[in-house]
């Protein structure tokens, strides 16, 4: 049975991902585990998934901490003094949306062979209850913020810049806020009200999201605009001049500030081009799509940092965990030396397009299918995840989305990026239709 997806379990509420799910996680990570502690975002659905959790827990033995409103990275940060943590989040997904993702006490989520082994017991009868004066505490539990803020403020400098931040009213407003200004910022908030009905914007930190938050930034003349999703386990930005920070301007230029020449960078493949000739001596290598991948290749590979370009950066000397709240921090503090415009104009710059196909989870493997030998006969092909073809001015990428039910297309080229796109996208059409 597959229940997870490239960013744990996901799915809309009380449908997919409901409480006998939930009932059926706890059991099995209850049987596992001695100690548990649970954190959620504000989605509508956080709550009854948490609860239902916690019971499963408690009737399997394992003594629960509930964190209550907190990001996944604080979670995250949490989880090291527990066998292991449970974040109920669908991080970037609309509300409509929740999920369950399970974390290590160094801070990775749960790899693949953790993953499998879940699947593997979820279809088995329950467990045995245990004896009634064997079921495990629940308890309440403060102070998980104030343990993170300090971490990161133990590595990060003060600052006087401006920050326009818009937490885009999930739990980023539970922390990052008062981290900003106890680095020294001036913070103008937006949208850093817990809702989540998400009711100002789509969860999502894309450009298309955040005309709020670039239109915030020039009036209040800001040195720089910060955006969450849900959850803070993603950080996009704004430059001063009011300008999206692509995914991939952000990662090169983070690699830049966190690695030195011939360090060891961990990236997904839809990464561009632009990471390998802004650090030609560097060793990139290349996983499948899903910060879990990309942790576990960090590891693996003992790299100095890994992200991706949809805005989750991973800095392993801290945590094997997502964090933008500290990927904030570290931005702020690169903005204090430069203008985060002349950085972004600094770096190589190539055409970009990156588009969607509505596509439902059942037909992905045929879509995929009737794609590859087309595929195979326009260039070198590496299929780690998805389908990237190298082409000998760029390379095209299709990929069926691990949380979603789309068909994820980019294409990057020196000259020609939206003719390549548009000749693949006809092809996906082709073979879903």
């Amino acid at each position: 049975m597959k229940l997870f997806g490239s960013s744990g379990i996901r799915g809309l509420a009380n449908r997919e991902v409901g409480v006998d799910l939930a009932l059926r996680i706890g059991e099995i990570v209850g049987a596992a585990n001695s100690n548990v502690v649970i954190g959620r975002d504000p989605r509508i659905s956080a709550l009854m998934i948490e609860k239902a959790l916690a019971a499963a827990l408690s009737s399997a033995g394992c003594n629960v901490t509930l964190a209550g409103l907190v990001t996944t990275p604080t979670l995250a940060f949490a989880s090291r003094d527990y066998d292991c943590g449970i974040m109920v989040t669908a991080s970037h997904n609309p509300s409509e949306y929740v999920g369950i993702k399970l974390w290590n006490p160094d801070g990775m989520a749960f790899d693949s062979a953790q993953q499998t082994e879940i699947e593997n017991k979820f279809p088995e009868p329950m467990n045995e209850r245990v004896k009634w004066n064997e079921i495990g505490a629940i308890e309440e539990k403060s102070g998980f913020v104030e343990q993170h803020c300090r971490q990161i403020l133990k590595n990060t400098n003060s600052s006087k810049l401006r920050v326009v931040l818009d937490c885009g009213c999930g739990a980023g407003s539970t922390i990052t806020p008062y981290l900003l200004r106890r680095m020294g910022c001036e913070v103008i908030t937006l949208n850093s009200q817990p809702d989540g009905y998400f009711p100002a914007r789509n969860p999502e930190p894309n450009e298309k999201n955040l005309w709020m938050l670039q239109k915030a930034v020039r009036e209040f003349d800001a040195d720089l605009g910060i955006a969450h999703d849900g959850d803070a386990d993603r950080m996009m930005a704004v430059d001063d001049e009011g300008t999206f920070v692509t995914g991939d301007e952000m990662l090169t230029l983070f690699a830049l500030q966190e690695c030195e020449k011939n360090d060891t960078i961990a990236v997904p493949v839809d990464t561009s081009m632009m990471l390998d000739d802004a650090l030609p001596e560097a060793t990139i290598v290349r996983t499948r799509v899903g910060d879990v991948y990309v942790a576990e290749s960090i590891k693996k590979h003992n790299a100095s940092f890994g992200g991706e370009p949809s805005g989750s950066w991973i800095f392993p000397a801290i945590s094997y965990c997502p964090d933008g709240i500290y990927a904030a921090g570290r931005l702020v503090n690169m903005a204090d030396e430069n203008r985060l415009s002349d950085l972004r104009k600094s770096l190589p710059q190539y055409p970009t397009v990156r588009g969607t196909i509505a596509c439902e989870d059942s037909k992905k493997e045929n879509v995929m299918m009737k794609l590859i030998s087309s595929l195979k006969s326009m260039g070198e092909v590496s299929d780690i995840d998805g389908i990237r073809v190298e082409l000998e001015d760029g390379w095209v990428l299709v990929r069926p989305s691990g949380t979603e039910p789309k068909i994820r297309i980019t294409a990057e080229a020196r000259s020609g990026a939206e003719t390549m796109y548009k000749e693949i996208e006809h092809m996906v059409q082709e073979a879903l239709h």
